[in-house]
């Protein structure tokens, strides 16, 4: 019997390429875990109506934790289009499989480590004042984005139904959008927690604090989203309380997305709600030499699903074209939670190994190596015992 069981979805487009690739050096690592594949994606919602079949919720809780390819979203209307005949105008909404899988198990943390290895020819470089030499800017962030709640928590409506109009009437602000008719206006909600709000803000601190990190930093927008960035701002500033050693500051949205990327190497651990951290996590990627080389975990308090940041890029799906490194340190995050440090270590000293040999590289860093090349060369390194990263 296995050590553990690990649900395999590679989910919609390049995840499959991406996941067959990182098979290939958790194999070589001989990882002892079982596979179990699971559906989940575009493909399941068009001929099903559900892009997480329940076939697939009631396996994911007999595994250890879950791996994850990407996901293919469209808009409500495309999706509703895109059904098979027998179930257009049937009522069927679609909803992120990923979103719905988080609040469903409880993630309530996601995690996504940006950090540029020394010869990636991406990583940022700075501008020419900060910068002269033109060198890489060294960059190691962790961003930590509240998982379940927020603008992501799914409580939409269109049209503004009457009675949810009436009930949001004892604010002035609702009124004039009577005058617009119901009909054509939609309504999305941004609802926080006490506990939610508390709870990442707990998971950055401690994160920083077990690292030997000396800054967390909070995005959010309480001058304009006064209640629910009120709340986030207040909770943050409690937590803070209990660890004097780190520096704790906060920054709006709109600010930080200019200092990140005048100062990149300034930031260390950022914390935000979910649609804030998810708009952050992007932009430093982009840093890093973009998604390929993003990461990502979401964790709950006894399970966990790991995914790469990237989505499904359908136009290169099946051409085994695009960049693994994203999904493969996906798969460190993994042993890392797993418990398997030694391998973790192993792995990510063989991605940059690989990386700062630049012999061996996808065409987003300028070369003509496949997915399954890039992976494979990792593997070799992650097998002879590479351990000091680069």
């Amino acid at each position: 019997m296995s050590k553990y069981t690990i649900a395999w979805m590679p989910g919609d487009g390049v995840g499959n390429d991406v996941m067959e690739g990182t098979r290939i050096v958790l194999d070589q690592l001989k990882l002892d875990a079982e596979y179990v594949h699971c559906d989940i994606g575009w493909e399941f919602w068009c001929k099903e109506g559900n892009a997480l079949p329940d076939r697939t919720v009631e396996a994911l809780k007999g595994t250890t934790c879950g791996l994850f390819g990407a996901i293919t979203s469209k808009p409500q209307d495309e999706a509703k289009e895109e059904l098979i005949p027998s179930l257009k105008n049937t009522g069927l909404v679609y909803f992120s499989p990923i979103v719905k899988l988080r609040q469903m198990f409880n993630l309530h943390t996601n995690m996504r480590p940006c950090k540029s290895y020394v010869g990636n020819p991406l990583n940022y470089r700075g501008n020419s004042i900060t910068n002269p030499s033109g060198a890489d800017v060294p960059i190691d962030q962790v961003v930590f984005r509240e998982n379940t709640e927020g603008m992501y928590g799914g409580v939409e409506f269109f049209p503004l139904p009457e009675d949810v109009y009436n009930a949001l009437c004892a604010n002035p602000k609702m009124k004039p959008w009577k005058a617009k008719g119901l009909e054509n206006v939609a309504l999305s909600t941004r609802i926080v927690s006490k506990q939610g709000c508390t709870s990442i803000c707990k998971q950055a601190f401690e994160f920083a604090h077990k690292n030997g990190r000396k800054r967390v930093t909070l995005i959010e927008k309480p001058n304009v989203l006064r209640e629910t960035g009120g709340l986030m701002t207040r909770c943050f500033r409690e937590v803070a309380k209990s660890y004097p050693h780190i520096w704790a500051d906060e920054a709006n949205i709109d600010a930080i997305c200019m200092w990140m990327f005048k100062n990149p190497q300034d930031y260390s651990v950022l914390v935000a709600e979910n649609m804030f951290g998810d708009i952050v996590s992007d932009l430093c990627a982009g840093l890093i030499g973009g998604l390929g080389f993003a990461p990502s975990a979401n964790m709950g308090d006894t399970y966990a699903v790991f995914e790469p940041t990237h989505g499904s890029a359908p136009k290169y799906a099946g051409q085994y074209k695009v960049n693994p490194i994203a999904m493969i340190l996906t798969a460190k995050m993994m042993l890392d939670w797993l418990g398997e440090k030694d391998m973790a270590t192993r792995l990510e000293a063989a991605v940059a190994r690989v990386i700062i040999e630049g012999k061996v590289r996808t065409y987003d860093m300028g070369g003509k190596a496949t997915t399954l090349d890039v992976s494979r060369a990792i593997a070799d390194y992650a097998s002879q015992g590479v351990r000091q990263t680069v």
